[in-house]
């Protein structure tokens, strides 16, 4: 069983992945008797952070909120899982240092999808409705998205399927949180046939 927990943090633009790798993730430790909890932004929006808005000074307190958040899981021993566009770099850094403040483990990875193939994902039809002057201030089109200065783990859409994906986060997890290999299957940490 994991000593002590760890947040790991998705962050890319909409429609990049970032949920369905966390999603993923999340099962997989599940699967192994990890304990883990998904904590996605635009849920989190729902609910706690419904007060904001998607102006800078909201998008910052948004992921200050989910840093918070994340530490309190973390702290209880758990493995957060943390699916947030985060668009500024400052707000990344200050989450993972504030898990360092604290003891505990941070992962941050990006999931590198070029605009264009969110676009063409475009699950919320948030770029239909930016393409058509319905709305402004999207993430990436015309919005800022400062890509990270130090992510842990880079993910593109070439890389492979969400659960490989899912895999690569988990086996970068396992060379973070000591024992944690202990608790997964052998295969789970293999690194698919295409990868090698």
């Amino acid at each position: 069983m994991v000593d002590r927990g760890c947040t790991v943090w998705f962050t890319g633009l909409s429609g990049a992945g970032k949920t369905t790798i966390a999603g993923r993730l999340v099962e997989l430790l599940g699967a192994a008797g990890v304990p883990a909890y998904h904590l996605d932004a635009d849920v989190l929006r729902t609910g706690i952070n419904r007060d904001l808005g998607y102006d800078a000074a909201s998008r910052r307190e948004n992921v200050r909120r989910l840093a918070e958040i994340a530490t309190l899981f973390a702290d209880a021993g758990m493995v957060a899982v943390v699916s947030s566009i985060s668009p500024y770099d400052e707000g990344r850094i200050h989450a993972r240092n504030l898990h360092h403040a604290r003891g505990l483990r941070f992962l941050l990875v990006f999931v590198d999808t070029p605009v264009e193939v969110c676009a063409s994902r475009d699950a919320k039809g948030l770029y239909a409705l930016s393409s058509s002057g319905n709305l402004s201030g999207l993430t990436g089109v015309d919005a800022p998205y400062e890509v990270p200065s130090s992510p842990d783990v880079v993910l593109r859409p070439d890389d492979g399927t969400p659960d490989q994906l899912a895999g690569t986060v988990l086996r970068a997890l396992s060379a973070l949180v000591e024992g944690l290999d202990k608790d997964l299957d052998d295969e789970l940490l293999e690194e698919p046939s295409s990868a090698r």
